[in-house]
């Protein structure tokens, strides 16, 4: 989930995995051995590390398929979050765009006639499959074109003994009993943190990372987000100047967001120091879980307080696959129903603490909730009625990127929100003339 969302590769390196080339003696669609496809796939890496990179479940999602599918090869490239949608916009640039790909953003090469849509590449039953939020979320002017990889929805993580040791916790409160619900609450618990020495109480990390998707989350807490009821960009709204204005006052203008500006702190770097038992508090999704657990910390996670303490929607995230006009629609679409069998759905959402984006898989996944991994049950709730970003406009990438370069300058001392959401409002409406 450019949220995302979902964006945690370290590695600036690409791993290109060419599958195993087998060579079979039937045809596959019109194909024989002697007349082999090679599919090009580039995809995100979801591991915070070399040693859980996503490469490795492409590497045998391809080996598999190949098996299955004698005369079409598969060759993956992996890239970092930082870099895999440049990589492609560049490929596509120069006219060498892949077959697939799994990014962020799929609206500008929709938009521009170059992907196939989902009824062209899938059968019935995989495209019945996707969860209908997100399928929606996959269309412009009512076709599908982006495929829901993988979601995510977002909470507030908090460290239960940092919590207890600074007094926010009674030393007897039962494990994930603080419940904030205003952000007056959040900012009281993060001076006492602060008082009782941890060096962030609150990380806000609006780094390039994932500006986009910790601006939405103070947003929507804050009554606002990127676009009005009719979809219209409203990203300059009075709301959203306001969020902004917290944070830059109350958080950040009080020292309660750590050593490390909010524009220089990646998603992951925040991350990795709570892990280190360094932040008391950070928004967060479900790959946290597993990297929180590995190092021992004891954590509670709640929605993020809002401005009043009135109910908002939650954000959450989905990463996109397409498959670009490139000759090879029939064999895209056999990967692709390959790709979304419940099998490799769930092997990926397990191996990430990530929400599958189909029914089978979600049914799966609240399955395990109520057993082996209790932590998502809030997570899953959170996700049907979840807020996207607005991923069918083919202007959002060019925003999206527009945010990250800028946004952080609005929350440090002198600041301006009011200025620079104007500033970026101005820019997406003329880039998305209605």
């Amino acid at each position: 989930m450019k949220g995302r969302y979902l964006r945690l590769a370290a590695s600036g390196a690409a791993l290109c995995l060419t599958g195993v080339t087998l060579t079979g003696c039937g045809a596959v669609g019109g194909l024989t051995g002697n007349n082999e496809v090679t599919l090009r796939v580039v995809a995100a890496d979801y591991g915070d590390n070399p040693q859980n990179s996503s490469a490795a479940y492409w590497e045998d999602l391809a080996a598999t398929f190949e098996e299955a599918n004698p005369g079409i090869d598969v060759e993956v490239s992996v890239y970092s979050w930082s870099e895999v949608d440049a990589k492609v916009a560049e490929m596509v640039k120069a006219g060498k765009a892949p077959d697939i790909a799994q990014i962020g953003a799929y609206a500008d090469y929709a938009a521009a006639g170059k992907l196939h849509s989902a009824a062209e590449l899938l059968s019935v039953k995989t495209e019945a499959d996707f969860l209908g939020p997100l399928a929606d979320a996959g269309k412009v002017k009512q076709v599908q074109y982006g495929l829901p990889f993988v979601a995510s929805t977002r909470l507030l993580f908090y460290n239960e003994k940092l919590l207890t040791d600074a007094g926010v916790l009674a030393k007897d409160a039962k494990a994930g009993s603080w419940q904030p619900k205003s952000w007056a609450e959040l900012e009281a618990a993060a001076k006492k943190l602060k008082a009782a020495g941890v060096p962030t109480p609150l990380a806000l990390p609006l780094g390039r990372e994932e500006a986009q998707a910790e601006t939405m989350m103070w947003m929507l807490a804050g009554g606002g987000g990127y676009t009005d009821n009719e979809e219209a960009y409203s990203i300059d709204s009075v709301d959203n100047v306001r969020a902004l204005e917290f944070l830059r006052d109350r958080m950040v203008g009080q020292g309660l967001t750590g050593p490390v500006e909010p524009g220089k702190l990646d998603r992951q770097a925040a991350f990795e120091a709570f892990t280190k038992g360094e932040v008391g508090m950070l928004n967060g999704h479900p790959t946290l879980l597993k990297q929180a657990d590995a190092k021992g910390v004891k954590y509670g996670m709640v929605p993020l307080p809002t401005s009043d303490g009135s109910q908002q929607s939650a954000m959450g995230v989905a990463d996109w696959v397409m498959a670009f006009k490139t000759g090879h629609r029939q064999e895209s679409g056999k990967f692709l129903d390959f790709l979304y069998q419940p099998k490799n759905v769930t092997a990926f959402t397990v191996k990430y603490d990530l929400l599958p984006a189909t029914t089978s898989g979600y049914q799966a996944k609240q399955a395990a909730a109520g057993g082996s991994a209790p932590q998502l049950k809030t997570f899953l709730a959170a996700l049907p009625s979840s807020r996207l970003y607005p991923v069918g406009k083919k202007s959002w990438a060019g925003v999206s990127e527009d945010i990250k370069q800028n946004i952080g300058k609005t929350v440090q001392p002198g600041g301006q929100p009011a200025k620079v959401l104007e500033e970026i409002a101005t820019a997406a409406r003329a880039a998305d003339p209605r």
